[in-house]
C-alpha cells in the first residue's frame, strides 16, 4: 500500500520512493538522503528521472546550492517534538534560495505543527496516517495573519492585518 500524505492540502498517494523502496523500480521518483547524494552525485546525474533529496537539522541548507535545479523535491526532516530548525531551513530555501518544488516536512511531523510549517513554505508533510485527515483540516484553522511569512504550503491564502 503506497504511502499517504498531504501535499498542497489534499491528501494523495505518494509518488516518491526513498532509495531501499525503490529497489528493482529503476524509473522511481527517487528521494536521497544529503550523504548519498554527496557520495555518488554523478551516477545519481546519470540516472535521469526525478531526483529530491532530504536534509538532516544540521545540514545547511547551502550545501544544496549549486544543485538546488536538479530537485524537484527536497525534504528537511523533523528529528523530535523540539526540533525546530527545519522550519528555518524551509524559508531559506523558499525566500533566500527561491526553491520552487515540493517542499517536505518529513520525521516527526503532527497536525499541530502543520499551519506553521505550510506558513515556513513547506507544501507536503508525511503524517502519522491516523492523523491525516485531522492534519488536513489543521491547514485551513486560520485565516487571518499578523506577521507576513512564506504561505506557500497553505490551501488557501491569508488575509492580513
Amino acid at each position: 500500500m503506497p504511502r499517504r500524505l498531504l501535499r498542497d492540502g489534499r491528501i494523495v498517494d505518494d509518488d516518491w520512493s526513498y532509495l531501499a523502496e525503490a529497489e528493482g523500480n529503476p524509473a522511481a521518483a527517487l528521494m536521497l538522503t544529503l550523504a548519498q547524494w554527496q557520495s555518488d552525485r554523478d551516477s545519481w546525474i546519470a540516472r535521469g528521472g526525478r531526483l529530491g533529496v532530504v536534509l538532516q537539522p544540521s545540514h545547511p541548507v547551502e550545501l544544496l546550492a549549486p544543485d538546488l535545479s536538479r530537485f524537484e523535491l527536497i525534504g528537511t526532516d523533523f528529528s523530535g517534538p523540539s526540533e525546530g530548525r527545519g522550519y528555518s531551513q524551509a524559508r531559506m530555501l523558499r525566500e533566500h534560495w527561491k526553491f520552487g518544488g515540493e517542499l517536505r516536512a518529513t520525521g516527526y511531523v503532527r497536525r499541530d505543527q502543520l499551519f506553521f510549517m505550510a506558513r515556513c513554505g513547506f507544501n507536503s508533510f508525511e503524517l502519522p496516517d491516523t492523523d491525516i485527515e485531522a492534519g488536513q483540516r489543521a491547514l485551513s484553522a486560520f485565516s487571518w495573519a499578523y506577521q507576513p511569512s512564506n504561505d506557500a504550503g497553505l490551501p488557501l491564502k491569508l488575509q492580513r492585518s
